[in-house]
């Protein structure tokens, strides 16, 4: 006779003093109200939480009604719980004066909640470029671990198991885009700042995140210097020279200085005219800052004469 084991008899043994509906019972996910201080972040979590106009509407519908639609959280192994699918239903809570939160609780492993989050979020009306690129690349990579194929590099040809096109297809991207966003991720926080600010669009962005962490210093740089930010043609130009081991700061000067041909019209002064006014080294921005305070200067005083 077949031995069974201690966690088999134990199961016998319990199904004796219930019945079948309690245990389905059991097995059914439940609501609960869960004290907001038992509820950690998610972690890594990349998408922000802004108290702003929607979320104070937020917060006063919470206040009035409750919360409709119950968070979805996960127990952590030290207790309390994780996050998955509410952060912003959460700080509306707080906002509301409210202590708990319903949520429901499931049992879910790192990849399966990181998929989870990310889809819940990307339903979002307002998500910046940042966010969207670090939620693409958190579910490209759960979807990678789940065993799904991926691919590293862009190709015209997509397939069934193109698992980049199902990443996108929740957000409205196409394969490609994906990847270009999944490339922000590589740029310093200064040059994605302006990615998100609509200051550098994604193809000049795409290209900047392929320059190492020094020479993206030496362009943000270079760019509050000048006043200006690369067109797609400019960022280019500062890859095939990044990837010859040209980029010098020079170099790079010298790119974001060109003339765009939608550029405005400019006044200009040749630096031979003025220089002799300033410091050696002085960039031009400094310089015409500095002329445009004198300017302001001159005309309070023309003003104060006239009076």
């Amino acid at each position: 006779m077949e031995r069974r084991n201690v966690s088999d008899l134990l199961t016998s043994v319990d199904s004796l003093f219930t019945t079948q509906s309690e245990r389905e019972d059991e097995q059914r996910e439940k609501v609960m109200e869960i004290p907001l201080v038992q509820i950690s972040d998610f972690a890594h979590h990349p998408f922000q939480v802004r108290v702003d106009e929607s979320m104070n509407e937020m917060a006063e519908s919470v206040r009035q009604f409750g919360i409709l639609t119950p968070a979805l959280v996960r127990p952590k192994p030290e207790g309390g719980y994780e996050m998955v699918s509410g952060h912003r239903r959460r700080k509306a809570c707080e906002l509301a004066g409210r202590t708990t939160i319903p949520c429901i609780v499931r049992e879910m492993s790192d990849d399966e909640a990181i998929i989870r989050m990310v889809d819940t979020n990307l339903q979002r009306e307002q998500i910046l470029p940042s966010e969207k690129a670090f939620a693409y690349r958190m579910k490209l990579d759960a979807m990678k671990r789940q065993g799904e194929r991926t691919d590293i590099t862009l190709s015209p040809v997509a397939t069934k198991l193109d698992t980049a096109s199902s990443v996108g297809k929740q957000g409205g991207d196409s394969r490609d885009q994906v990847y270009r966003y999944i490339r922000l991720t590589h740029l310093n926080q200064n040059l994605l700042d302006l990615v998100d600010e609509g200051k550098i669009a994604m193809r000049p962005a795409v290209e900047l995140s392929y320059l190492s962490d020094e020479e993206q210093n030496t362009v943000f740089e270079t760019m509050d210097m000048e006043g200006c930010t690369p067109n797609h043609a400019q960022a280019i130009k500062l890859r095939r020279f990044s990837e010859e081991g040209k980029l010098s700061e020079e170099v790079t000067q010298s790119i974001l200085q060109e003339e765009k041909a939608n550029q405005k019209e400019q006044f200009k002064l040749s630096r031979e005219r003025i220089g002799r006014f300033f410091p050696p080294g002085t960039s031009p921005r400094k310089m015409e800052d500095t002329i445009v305070k004198a300017l302001e200067l001159y005309r309070k005083r023309q003003r104060s004469m006239e009076r």
